[in-house]
């Protein structure tokens, strides 16, 4: 029972390889009925599978396959013509053969699975039996041409010559000695097959199996090295490839997330160790090791997600007979013409594409191809062009789907959007010609004047934008009205670690997706207009909603005086807003962790990751968190002139400096030389109880004044402490010290000192630099 288990499992894989590949080979015959080679080809496939099916007992398969066999058969012997009425008889048999394979793969039989097989059969043996007449099928148009820029790799049957076997005289014995030979035969001329290419393209990807959920990981045999025994080619009979579980490849992708996170880690610690230790001499040994291991955790990282890499191409394959069989409903002639399909997604993302495509290519032809005789008389040649492409941009996959039909009409779409009560005039008359185009992604919203099998539902390029926010991908729409259209999907290559922008609101940090920031900008406060107790922000030709990440988390920020913000324009399928936070960061890579049982539902929270210095960062949901920015109503300008006004003076005993000194008779030096400015002035002895006065005064200083060399926490410590909370960042912290070396200022300035005193000072000089700092008026300021 094992030893056949093997076998149908191996018939599986195989049979689904080979039916995928049957489609676009018989849309390819269909064009081109007279290729004697492709069609040899295509009966093989048929040959094979019925072969294994029949050994299997899988009755029903069998009976389909033979009948089929019978017509291409024929075909290849001249007595039946391969006409567009056989082709819709014979691509329709294909789709029943995947239905059973399924069954097979789901149930272990093609009984009683519910697939009628019967006027599929009946219509193959009308062909058969009529000798060259085909079936009276109603034919709408010409051909849909199909053609790609490589040619496709097909499933060579080494079987071909091999007689038809009659199982049925056979003991068990002698069909399974007959099975095993023709398996091994196979098997053979595929490791000779895979050995040629890989010596005529050494950089080739390779391909994976279908239906079970493994995947195949290829290894190349080395080259360029003497023949020796220990490095001689190996043998035909060698493996070349193993099937391995996707689970143990998602295993190992998580383990890889941790030495990531390790690795991150460990480059912060030796940070602060280098710091520490300047000059030692153990210094450069550990360096080389920290790179050294962080290199090969990049190398490691890239060859693990190889391995769960997948061609495009896979999704792409059934996009020609898709093609054909709406050319032939709708009455066109439609020219597919697919590139890049060997570009590689990860799994996940390449079994997600799918359907977003699907309603992309449907529209397109559908809405954007026109008829032949429309595009006869707007001059266009009678045959629609549609482009399917992929290609890298750096961590994304693009793919773009073009047409070249009658385009889109910003004032249609707007008219139509508005009698659905899609969206109201007042919204019309204010959108851009781009803000018009992605109107087809709303909810309801379809051009078609009549609902039929391909449109008119409202729902496919809904789905479109749900799908492709699910992969944190982006959506660009570029038309010419009776030019043609072109979509853009965005899409990162994985899902498992990230690139992120870290922000920062508050003493908060988020990590928001690389795939979704467009860009980074500081917008000055002119450049921020309220409408509707909303606001908004004009970046060159968009008029962009603008919230503060502050907002839309209800976390707590402080708006300081200042003429600019950071703003993070993200994008989001077809979505884009301004989001201003406290705070920049920078780029890391992280890698995504659940938030657990009870906190995984919390709304615009996609995940968390631990950093470099070990603390937690938030992942933002970015679609979650568009929706939420859309509740929010905020006029970012009132917060500012609040913020501003919050800060207005009305006399210089308002002000207040924090001097931090562990001697006493220091701290009394400073108190006397800011009395004339009738500042209040607190004391701290040293940097630890400084920071407690700082954090949890009832007032934050204005300025503070702080010794370098004290006991518990020195002046360095607490600069970088206090640097930590965005609502401290812009307190004056002046340094006064006896330290004089340039080292020593410079340390200062890294640990965020805003200046820096050495003493012996005048009075009056201390007093200037505070009053420079806190921007006292001289005029009010107290001469006692």
């Amino acid at each position: 029972m094992d030893d056949m288990q093997e076998i149908m499992e191996d018939f599986l894989i195989e049979a689904f390889e080979m039916i995928e590949q049957l489609d676009q080979d018989l849309v390819e015959l269909e064009n081109n009925p007279q290729d004697l080679e492709l069609l040899n080809r295509i009966f093989r496939v048929a040959h094979t599978i019925k072969g294994s099916s029949s050994f299997l007992n899988f009755d029903t398969l069998t009976n389909l396959t033979h009948n089929m066999e019978d017509v291409l058969n024929k075909a290849r012997k001249g007595e039946i013509k391969l006409t567009h009425d056989v082709m819709d008889v014979v691509l329709p048999s294909i789709d029943l053969m995947k239905a059973l394979l399924i069954a097979i793969r789901d149930n272990g039989t093609d009984q009683n699975s519910g697939i009628d097989i019967s006027d599929s059969v009946k219509q193959l043996q009308a062909i058969s039996n009529e000798k060259g007449d085909s079936p009276s099928t109603p034919s709408n148009t010409p051909s849909v041409q199909t053609t790609q820029n490589q040619n496709i790799s097909t499933s060579c049957n080494p079987l071909a010559d091999e007689p038809d076997m009659d199982y049925s005289n056979m003991s068990t014995e002698e069909v399974e000695a007959e099975i095993q030979r023709l398996l091994e035969k196979r098997q053979e001329a595929d490791r000779q097959k895979r050995l040629e290419k890989k010596k005529n393209k050494p950089e080739e990807t390779p391909k994976e199996s279908k239906p079970q959920e493994t995947q195949k990981i290829e290894t190349k045999p080395e080259v360029n090295k003497p023949k020796t025994d220990e490095n001689k080619t190996p043998s035909t009979g060698v493996e070349q490839t193993v099937r391995v579980d996707v689970r143990r490849l998602d295993s190992l992708m998580n383990l890889i997330g941790e030495l990531v996170l390790g690795k991150n880690r460990l480059i912060r610690i030796y940070g602060d160790v280098e710091e520490r230790y300047d000059g030692e001499k153990f210094l450069e040994e550990l360096n080389q090791v920290v790179s050294s291991i962080s290199t090969v955790t990049t190398d490691l990282q890239l060859a693990v997600m190889k391995t769960r890499m997948q061609p495009v191409g896979k999704v792409f394959n059934k996009f020609p007979r898709m093609v054909r069989d709406l050319s032939r409903e709708l009455g066109k002639n439609i020219d597919l013409i697919i590139t890049g399909e060997e570009t590689e997604l990860d799994k996940s993302i390449v079994e997600e594409i799918g359907d977003p495509l699907i309603h992309i290519i449907r529209n397109s032809c559908d809405h954007g191809i026109e008829t032949p005789e429309i595009r006869q008389n707007s001059g266009k040649s009678e045959t629609g062009v549609v482009k399917l492409k992929a290609y890298n941009e750096g961590n994304h996959i693009v793919i773009e789907i073009s047409d070249d039909g009658k385009g889109l009409d910003p004032d249609m779409l707007k008219q139509k959007a508005i009698e659905k009560g899609v969206i109201t005039e007042r919204e019309a008359d204010s959108m851009s010609e781009k803000e018009a185009f992605n109107i087809i992604f709303k909810p309801g919203f379809s051009t078609a004047k009549n609902i039929s099998n391909v449109s008119g539902r409202g729902v496919g390029m809904d789905v479109v934008k749900t799908n492709i926010e699910k992969l944190n991908g982006i959506i660009e729409i570029e038309s010419e009205k009776g030019i043609g259209t072109t979509q853009k999907l965005k899409i990162p290559l994985t899902l498992a670690i990230i690139q992120a922008l870290l922000v920062g609101v508050q003493e908060e940090y988020y990590a928001i997706p690389l795939s979704s920031v467009l860009e980074t900008v500081r917008v000055s406060q002119d450049e921020i207009y309220t409408v509707d107790g909303k606001s908004v922000l004009r970046l060159r030709d968009e008029v962009l909603s603008l919230v503060r990440l502050a907002d839309i988390f209800k976390v707590d920020s402080v708006l300081e005086a200042m003429n600019e913000v950071y703003v993070v324009i993200v994008g989001l399928a077809d979505q884009k807003i301004g989001v201003i936070v406290d705070y920049l960061i920078g780029q890391e890579e992280v890698v995504i962790k659940s938030l657990g049982y009870y906190l995984k539902s919390t709304t615009g929270i996609a995940g968390a990751t631990v950093r470099g210095d070990g603390k937690i960062t938030l992942i933002v949901d970015v679609a979650a968190m568009m929706d939420m920015a859309k509740n929010v109503k905020v006029s970012i300008n009132k917060l500012i002139d609040e913020a501003e006004a919050s800060r207005v003076r009305n006399s210089p005993s308002d002000y207040v400096v924090l001097a931090i000194d562990d001697s006493s008779t220091d701290r009394a030096i400073m108190k006397k030389c800011l009395k004339p400015l009738g500042v209040t002035v607190l004391e701290a002895s040293n940097g630890l109880e400084g920071l407690d006065i700082v954090k949890n005064g009832e007032k934050i200083p204005d300025a503070v004044l702080v010794d370098i060399e004290m006991p518990r926490m020195d002046g360095y410590t607490f600069a970088a402490e206090v640097r930590k909370y965005n609502k401290f960042k812009n307190i004056p912290l002046i340094a006064v010290t006896s330290r004089t070396s340039k080292t020593d200022r410079m340390r200062g300035v890294e640990s965020g000192m805003t200046e820096y005193i050495t003493k012996p000072y005048t009075p009056e000089y201390l007093a200037n630099v505070v009053k420079r700092n806190i921007k006292l008026n001289t005029d009010g300021a107290s001469d006692e």
